[in-house]
């Protein structure tokens, strides 16, 4: 099965985390993080800024690795590192999105999250540098 690497960004202001609806493809619909794949030659955290600019008009700051995602859809092995990030300009402007949000903790099942992307959540909650 071929493997996918990509990576997430947990955007973070204050008690909340920016969740976006994906507006293209199989997966369409489904809430995830924004991200994208990794290019050759390309570290995690370069990627991810290159992503956020592409897909939400803004620069970002990426923090630690919160953890790698391994899942396993019909058609691909997906690898997907997630940082914790923040705005550092720009006003997350959806290019590629149908929709976003912020979420509060008690927010975050709110939202149909894409698989992967759930195996997250719990990490997130539990995470002490996490969202309160």
């Amino acid at each position: 099965m071929k493997t996918v690497r990509v990576v997430a960004a947990v955007i973070r202001d204050n008690d909340k985390i920016f969740a976006t609806q994906r507006g293209y493809g199989d997966l369409k619909g489904g809430w995830e993080f924004p991200g994208g794949k990794i290019e050759e030659g390309e570290t995690p955290q370069e990627a991810l800024k290159r992503e956020i600019v592409e897909e939400l008009d803004t620069e970002i700051e990426v923090g630690e690795l919160i953890d790698t995602i391994e899942y396993n859809y019909p058609d691909f092995h997906l690898s997907m590192g997630c940082y914790w990030c923040s705005v550092v300009s720009g006003n997350l402007v959806l290019k590629e999105h149908e929709a976003a949000r912020w979420l509060g903790k008690d927010e975050l099942m709110d939202v149909e999250w894409l698989p992967a992307d759930v195996g997250l959540i719990d990490g997130i909650k539990k995470c002490p540098k996490g969202i309160k």
